[in-house]
């Protein structure tokens, strides 16, 4: 069930709100459905060099969060979208920086999709991350970036394992959740596929962590088909069950050991709104 339920991290380190009076776009770029039976092990991410952008194993979801700068709860969007699956290579005009690699996605998404959206604010229930005193977790120092931007998320019998670049991963397997080297925005967009709200970050901490939680087997077994249903993942009702057992404070009590709150609140945030969108791309 955890197999590809955290394709979501992997983008959510890459995507960032950018404008642009000028639109860019791919130089070339082809557009396929993932296979809707993969193997038992799947690697689900991405890899950007100067030159080239592939993507495997993404859902369009991941691709809206990527293009336009949001997490998945910001999107508005149909159920469809969740759990449609891509492959993706293009190519980077020359003189054109990555950095440009949203923009570049939201065109193609926008061309290639039709996509239509629109940007709101809405009242959420949501969670605040927020430290208290006594915040225990000591700083690490990340890898030095590279010319090029590789991510990946591999699943298979022992777990997940998410290479979220620059040293950072994330490990889901042995009722625990394990994140090395990732700073308090990656840690927020990671808790909150695993609870039942988004997770805003106010800890106004800059530095990165190595962080583990460690979980009853109920209640890792509950975040874990929490991740699973967020990630469009088809999940049985007998599972969706489960969930109404678990303790809702699990993972809001684990952190207090490392002197981090989890709050529920409500709160007003930016969502983008996908009016409409084609369920297959126009040919490459």
């Amino acid at each position: 069930m955890i197999r590809h339920a955290l394709a979501f991290t992997v983008v959510c380190a890459f995507a960032v709100a950018l404008a642009a009076q000028e639109v860019p776009r791919f130089e070339v770029a082809s557009i396929k459905p993932s296979s809707s039976e993969p193997s038992a092990t799947v690697t689900a991410g991405l890899r950007i060099t100067p030159t080239q952008a592939r993507f495997s194993y993404l859902s369009l979801k991941d691709y809206i969060s990527l293009a336009y700068g949001v997490r998945f709860y910001q999107i508005v969007a149909p159920d469809w979208i969740a759990g449609a699956r891509f492959e993706i290579a293009a190519t980077v005009p020359a003189g054109v920086s990555t950095d440009k690699l949203p923009l570049m996605m939201r065109t193609l998404l926008e061309e290639r999709f039709h996509m239509k959206v629109h940007r709101e604010t809405r009242e959420l229930p949501a969670y605040v991350l927020a430290t208290l005193p006594g915040f225990k977790l000591e700083p690490v120092t990340a890898d030095a970036p590279g010319d090029s931007v590789t991510a990946s998320s591999t699943s298979g019998s022992g777990g997940t394992v998410v290479d979220l670049g620059q040293g950072s991963s994330l490990v889901i397997g042995g009722n625990k959740i394990e994140l090395k080297k990732v700073d308090m925005n990656t840690f927020a967009g990671t808790l909150e596929r695993f609870v039942d709200r988004p997770v805003v970050n106010q800890t106004q901490r800059t530095d990165r962590f190595n962080i583990t939680i460690e979980l009853a087997p109920e209640d890792f077994t509950a975040a874990v088909i929490r991740s699973s249903a967020a990630a469009g993942m088809a999940v049985p009702p007998a599972a969706l069950r489960r969930l109404e057992t678990a303790s809702p404070s699990a993972i809001p009590d684990a952190l207090k050991s490392f002197g981090l709150s989890l709050e529920a609140r409500r709160a007003p945030l930016e969502v983008v709104v996908i009016d409409s969108a084609d369920r297959l791309p126009t040919e490459n």
